[in-house]
Order: structure tokens, then C-alpha cells, then sequence
């Protein structure tokens, strides 16, 4: 079986996430979203939305599961027996800061990373983008998948 993760913080989860999962859930026979659990980390929704609003978003696709996790994602891999790292690149900066990543991992166990392109249409949102916007009264529902819904 092919197994893949896809780890993230999701904070929340972008149509650039959902471009990415939606092209990459055709290539594994299961695809899980993993959000990370970093305790140093500030977020803008708890964990329970964040899961929830990917698990709605992804509530009719069958190869796709939600966990959560805490430590190294490599760690988290072995735990679900998973051989893939999907992650999404939007610029020449993710690409060198994503390689030294899968080689770290590639290095602690025998993990291949997977990179797809973001579409040229999501290539310029973030979560970062979208909780400036959300904080600033900007229309963010333009950015995010039906589920992401703000108080």
C-alpha cells in the first residue's frame, strides 16, 4: 500500500493545501492530513477546528484520513507505516528550505519526500497570509476551503 502524510499546522487549512491534496490523493492509496502539534507555537484555531476543518473539507473523499500528531514527523511515519511525505512548493525559497528537510529525513529513516507544484492560481496563499487577514477584518473566505469558518 501506498501510504503518504501530509504534515502540517493547518492554521488553518488553505485552497493551496486543498489543491495539493486534492491532486496528490490520485497518486497513494491513502493520503493522511497530519497536524503537527508544537506546543512552542502559538495558533490561531485550536487543534480540534483545525482538524475539523479538514476533515469537513475532505468528508467525501475516502483515501484521505486526519491525525494528529506531536514530535518528528518521521517518527509519526513509522508509526503509521507510512513511506511518503507529500509537501507542496510555491517558490524557489520552499524548495530549499523543504530539501533540507527530506534529507534530514531520508538520513533518520527511510522516508522519500514528495514535492508537487502549487497551481499558479494558490501559489501566493499561506496560512500565514490568511490569519493576517482574518485579523484584519479582510474577506478570507476567498482563500479557504467552505469549512473554514471564523467566530
Amino acid at each position: 500500500m501506498r501510504r503518504a502524510i501530509f504534515p502540517g499546522s493547518f492554521d488553518p487549512i488553505t485552497l493551496g493545501h486543498t489543491d495539493i491534496i486534492t491532486r496528490a490523493v490520485t497518486l497513494f492509496d491513502e493520503l493522511i492530513i497530519a497536524i503537527g502539534v508544537n506546543s512552542d507555537k502559538n495558533y490561531m484555531f485550536s487543534l480540534e477546528e483545525r482538524k475539523a476543518f479538514v476533515a469537513k473539507t475532505f468528508e467525501n473523499e475516502p483515501k484521505i484520513k486526519v491525525m494528529t500528531y506531536k514530535g518528528l514527523t518521521v517518527n509519526f511515519c513509522q508509526d503509521v507505516d507510512a513511506d511518503f511525505i507529500l509537501r507542496g512548493l510555491r517558490n524557489p525559497a520552499d524548495f530549499e528550505f523543504e530539501k533540507a528537510i527530506a534529507h534530514t529525513n531520508r538520513k533518520l529513516a527511510k522516508i522519500e519526500t514528495v514535492f508537487l507544484l502549487t497551481a499558479a492560481r494558490t501559489s501566493y496563499i499561506s496560512s500565514s497570509i490568511v490569519r493576517d487577514v482574518i485579523r484584519n477584518g479582510g474577506d478570507y473566505t476567498v482563500l479557504v476551503p467552505e469549512s473554514v469558518q471564523v467566530k
